[in-house]
């Protein structure tokens, strides 16, 4: 009795192994995996928004350090809902609705602050001060809580292993990510 059960137990755990080794090898856990580094601000996201902020030449070092938060906060806040998943052998189609935090307003927003508001940001010899415009720009995407939606389609290919590989993603659907779509342009 006791083999039986050993044997029982081995397989019912071979057959829990098997299936969540072939839930790993979906397309959609590929992309939940994807999303999921934004949201978890993983050392490869960090990585790359550190050189994205660094290499920001316009921006004062406090500036840099105020963009580097509100990035955070959009990727930290992302939240997403894989909606529809279609395969064809080697390829694959996800389709993920997110939710993001809508920079694009606050930066058009500040823009149109800007043009009826000028002097605002004038210097003390009454000359444009584009910093102080900055430091006001970067206040309004710290302080914006308006979310934008977005259905982003995921392309992937399987690589010779197996495993599913998302395919460069699009300028809009990065500008997505990061919430500075413009989506008046549609």
């Amino acid at each position: 009795m006791k083999k039986i059960l050993k044997v029982m137990l081995v397989m019912v755990f071979a057959i829990t192994l098997a299936g969540c080794s072939c839930m790993q090898k979906t397309a959609k856990t590929r992309v939940e995996e994807f999303l999921d580094q934004y949201r978890n601000l993983s050392a490869n996201v960090l990585g790359d928004l550190d050189e994205v902020v660094d290499s920001e030449t316009t921006l004062s070092e406090e500036q840099k350090e105020k963009y580097r938060d509100v990035l955070k906060k959009q990727y930290s806040d992302l939240k997403y809902e894989i909606v529809d998943e279609t395969y064809d052998g080697d390829t694959a189609v996800v389709e993920a609705k997110i939710t993001v935090y809508d920079l694009y307003k606050a930066q058009k927003d500040a823009s149109t602050y800007l043009e009826n508001n000028r002097d605002e940001f004038n210097d003390e010899n009454g000359s444009y001060d584009s910093a102080k415009f900055m430091d006001y720009r970067l206040e309004q995407m710290q302080d914006i809580t308006d979310t934008v939606e977005y259905t982003i389609s995921f392309n992937l290919t399987k690589d010779d292993s197996g495993n599913w590989q998302i395919n460069e993603l699009s300028q809009d659907d990065l500008e997505k990510i990061h919430g500075i779509y413009n989506y008046d342009s549609e």
